[in-house]
């Protein structure tokens, strides 16, 4: 056990406040790289292979960052929080600078691996959230897990924003248009895999593991089946995971359509209009998250969940009836943004505290995964649902998805022992 770590075990309290602030600072400066990246890349894909692949671009994002998971958290498990999130972070960089070279050669392999591999930069992000609660009080969970969940509002408004400017700046240089954001989001994931890497000290997992009588010295050889049996084993981990994932799908399916069906209206101010819709949803996802995870530790994680579910299914019937009412579907869509909230804060914060500490890595993994796929193929369903019927039918499809997770919320569940690291 290194020095560090056992001078950690006598001040938890300061430990915890350090590994927020880092985490805070990380989080803003690596959402600025995935929003950069994410605003322009399927304009990317369509400018090299035409519309009919662009949707590709996002889909290999999303899955990138739901299979990386498996990985970094692998790290996570035998070496700590501090070396997994270095490898992510260092991973989006490197796939960053492959889609600058693969949109120099004109290569949709090359692009596609590249966007793949820069979802290492979202696993990071959605991966740090679960670091925030390591050595946190019980009683202040929610609330540690959310600062670092609206730390991602810093990133998702102005990297929309920067993403112009980054391309402007770089096309002298000889940068193919559309290219030159990745750049800057390899600079951002650089740094913040450096930030995480001096700052991040002492590890809060390690710490948490030397504080937990029942950890042995060393790491167990677990991985993804033996956090499946533990999440199984689990009614609370069982529904922090199932809050998490269809919390994400039905987002997922509802928003990546809402700028088509904006399309389909005939405005004169389409992208206008778009922005702002997508704008009040990003703002409703995280800047309010703080709030939620105050309601998490404040009313518990099951009442947060099932308000989730709330907003979500009215969310999908604002939307699904808003025809091309500009107002009714920001309503719409910012309702999402807090329902998903509220299933993420509400669900990571039971998942975690509802496994023991040895195997929690691979069962956050696990929750990544099954989370990231999920939205995956939403995502892909989504665009044919509209193509085949309506966006009003994805709507009621997507508010049908929450009806399983509903039943499982409402199913007696005891709360998990909760450790005191105090």
């Amino acid at each position: 056990m290194s020095a560090a770590v056992v001078g950690a075990r006598t001040d938890v309290a300061g430990t915890q406040r350090r590994t927020v602030v880092v985490l805070v600072m990380t989080q803003a400066i690596g959402g600025v790289g995935v929003a950069i990246g994410i605003t322009v890349g399927a304009l990317l894909a369509a400018a090299m292979g035409g519309t009919q692949v662009s949707g590709f671009a996002q889909s290999s994002l999303v899955v990138g960052s739901a299979l990386l998971a498996v990985p970094v958290t692998r790290v996570m498990r035998g070496h700590g929080r501090r070396p997994g999130l270095v490898l992510a972070y260092g991973t989006g960089a490197a796939g960053a600078c492959l889609v600058v070279a693969a949109a120099a050669w004109h290569s949709l392999p090359a692009l596609f691996l590249g966007l793949f591999l820069f979802g290492g930069g979202s696993a990071a992000n959605y991966q740090a959230r679960y670091a925030a609660v390591d050595l946190a009080e019980p009683a202040r969970r929610g609330r540690q897990l959310s600062l670092v969940v609206w730390a991602t509002t810093l990133g998702s408004v102005s990297g929309p924003m920067l993403a112009p400017v980054a391309d402007a700046t770089l096309r002298p240089l000889g940068a193919v248009t559309n290219s030159g954001p990745f750049a800057y989001s390899a600079v951002a994931f650089g740094f913040a895999a450096l930030l995480v890497w001096a700052l991040l000290r002492p590890d809060p997992l390690l710490v948490a593991r030397s504080l937990d009588p029942g950890v042995p010295g060393a790491a167990p050889r677990a991985g993804l089946r033996a956090a499946l049996a533990e999440v199984r084993a689990s009614a609370p981990a069982r529904l922090g995971m199932a809050a998490v994932a269809v919390g994400h799908l039905v987002m997922i399916a509802v928003m990546a359509m809402t700028p088509v069906h904006i399309g389909e209206g005939g405005h004169a101010d389409t992208l206008r209009i778009v922005g702002i819709v997508l704008s009040l949803h990003i703002a409703g996802m995280y800047a309010l998250s703080p709030v939620t995870g105050w309601l998490t530790d404040r009313v518990g994680r099951r009442p947060v969940i099932l308000g989730g579910i709330g907003l979500l299914a009215t969310a999908c019937a604002v939307a699904g009836t808003a025809g091309h009412n500009t107002v009714q579907l920001s309503v719409g869509l910012t309702l999402l943004g807090l329902g998903w909230s509220a299933t993420m804060v509400g669900g990571s914060t039971l998942l975690s505290e509802s496994v023991g500490v040895a195997n929690k890595p691979a069962v956050q993994g696990l929750s990544d995964l099954v989370m990231g796929l999920a939205a995956a193929v939403s995502g892909a369903a989504s665009g044919l649902v509209v193509a085949w019927a309506s966006y009003a039918v994805l709507a009621a499809l997507a508010a049908l998805a929450v009806v399983p997770l509903l039943a499982l919320a409402l199913r007696p569940v005891s709360r998990p022992p909760i450790v005191d690291l105090g």
